[in-house]
């Protein structure tokens, strides 16, 4: 039983990871990737502790949702499509029916009060902070899982969200004018019994279809990277299903809360919709965490750890990207870009990007990119490559940093001390006459 274990347990560990497509048959293998995803999946969920990430953005919720609400209340009104948006939000939130109320009578009253001007001024500013910092703090969480290192920039930032807050409310609009239409032709068809069940699903099936929707376009649209459709559409709806799935059971739930409404009186909405947030951010986040391994598995030659390299091989795999890249500029070919150098280097894609970074800080590498989300981004070395050698790169490497503690070591430092810096020294000097080029 114990020999049955173990080797279950160094399966999953090490040999599903070396299994390649010739060793088995396509149904076997597609199986092994599934599972090798949710893996990686489920390990980056808890190793990067997702769970507070969705406890914050639960807080920064409850701040915005008011003035997010209101903007989009605001928008529709002015097309006069409020009714829309209200349905819209009411069926989002059949599960929380009284947090729905409180939230409309809040958004109402708030839009009331802008009219008439007293929200101007200071009220203006934190409602556009409020929103700002639940934007941004879902850009952090989208932008740490596809471990992206540069935000957006101030200009597509500015850009970006402001189309998100205009086109949002008109596809809302559009949605529950489909919605409707859908259902008065269902109502309009009783006699076809076979039509009218046909369309009859496809009503129940349009909750399930935009909330997906909105998944998918999410996971796509909010890192600041490149993410392929196709790597976004499973997780995107895997999400839906299961917001859906939550809905169902805090609706079929309310007999077992009843005894926490007895307790808490009217005060029970807010717990309740805290604990509603949190766990759909908690699936809106695992989807992202699948949507980024369902994209990157083909670069994962094996499951390791990056906090686990030690600093010397670290520094040995910076000197090989940066021999890569100091040799293509001098032969005056195109620079390379992190894919590229993954695939001539098979140093795993992580790895590449976490090193790509550090020599970038280290002012080594520069980033040309003409397209901010990352698709064409490429690395160029940062000046001279006859001035980038090994004892430069290890030097900046090693010192990079602020160093900003002032302590009086004066008494500490030995005559075996002295020998020791300067044998620092002249290793690096002599390290400083390897060209990275010519490694």
């Amino acid at each position: 039983m114990g020999k049955t274990v173990d080797t279950i347990i160094q399966f999953f560990k090490t040999d599903i990871w070396r299994i390649t497509r010739g060793d088995v048959s396509p149904l076997r293998f597609l199986v092994v990737e599934i599972v090798k995803k949710v893996m990686l999946a489920v390990r980056f969920f808890t190793a990067k502790r997702v769970l507070q990430k969705a406890s914050a953005l639960t807080y920064s919720t409850l701040l915005a949702i008011v003035p997010i609400l209101a903007v989009f209340f605001a928008i529709a009104r002015g097309f006069g499509y409020n009714k829309y948006i209200e349905v819209w939000f009411r069926d989002a939130f059949q599960s929380q029916p009284q947090a729905a109320d409180i939230i409309i009578g809040f958004v109402n009253s708030y839009l009331v009060h802008t009219q008439s001007g007293v929200f101007l001024g200071i009220g203006l500013l934190f409602m556009l902070y409020t929103v700002l910092m639940l934007v941004s703090n879902v850009e952090d969480a989208f932008n740490e899982i596809w471990q992206v290192k540069t935000p957006r920039s101030i200009f597509r930032t500015f850009t970006d969200y402001l189309a998100m807050f205009f086109v949002f409310p008109i596809l809302i609009v559009v949605s529950s004018g489909v919605s409707i239409f859908v259902a008065t032709i269902a109502g309009q068809m009783p006699d076809f019994l076979m039509l009218g069940t046909a369309v009859r699903t496809l009503i129940d099936m349009i909750p399930y279809v935009l909330m997906s929707a909105m998944f998918i376009a999410l996971y796509i649209f909010m890192p600041n990277t490149h993410v392929k459709p196709v790597s976004a559409l499973v997780p995107g709806i895997l999400a839906g299903i299961a917001m859906q799935g939550l809905q169902f059971v805090y609706i079929h739930s309310q007999v077992f809360l009843s005894s926490y409404n007895a307790i808490y009186g009217s005060f029970a909405a807010l717990p309740l919709f805290m604990l509603w947030v949190q766990i759909s951010w908690t699936i809106c986040l695992f989807g992202a965490e699948l949507c980024y391994t369902n994209q990157n598995l083909d670069y994962y030659d094996y499951d390791a750890n990056t906090g686990e390299v030690s600093h010397r091989y670290k520094i040995m795999l910076c000197a090989l990207l940066m021999s890569r890249v100091c040799r293509r500029f001098a032969n005056g070919q195109k620079p390379y870009s992190a894919l590229e150098l993954r695939e001539e280097t098979t140093i795993p894609i992580r790895f590449v990007n976490d090193l790509l970074y550090e020599l970038r800080e280290a002012g080594m590498l520069i980033e040309v990119t003409s397209d901010e989300k990352g698709e064409t981004a490429r690395y160029m070395p940062a000046e001279d490559i006859r001035n980038l050698t090994v004892g430069t790169m290890v030097d900046r490497l090693e010192s990079h940093g602020n160093w900003k503690i002032a302590l009086d070591v004066s008494e500490l430092f030995t005559d075996k001390w002295s020998r020791a810096l300067e044998l620092r020294s002249s290793y690096l000097r002599e390290a400083r006459n390897i060209p990275l080029s010519e490694l």
